[in-house]
């Protein structure tokens, strides 16, 4: 009866420390206020991007990840790859921006 009591009590704790952990927020994971942040962040960044006279014709996608902002895609020239980085610094909530854009 003693070694049931102490599987028993093992196992309690595991399921326990597995259901905290569980819940614990990491990097790789937004919890859903995150994901509509940076939903919006990228739909801003998307249109400032849109409304800038000398990006109409450059094809450039927007992902967001926690207010980090990735720009990938095809733009003109050096001074459109640099205008895109500059719009999107300048949305509000955007804490960084990774330039993968490519010049064709």
């Amino acid at each position: 009866m003693k070694q049931l009591s102490k599987y028993l009590s093992a196992l309690f704790l595991a399921v326990a420390l597995v259901s905290v952990v569980g819940c614990a927020s990491t990097s790789k994971q937004e919890s859903t206020g995150e994901y509509v942040d940076d939903s919006v962040i990228t739909t801003k960044v998307k249109a400032a991007i849109f409304n800038e006279p000398s990006l109409k014709s450059a094809e450039i996608n927007v992902e967001t990840f926690k207010g980090v902002v990735q720009l990938s895609g095809f733009v003109s020239s050096r001074a459109a790859e640099s205008k895109a980085v500059e719009v999107a610094r300048s949305v509000k909530g955007v804490t960084s921006v990774k330039n993968d854009m490519r010049i064709k």
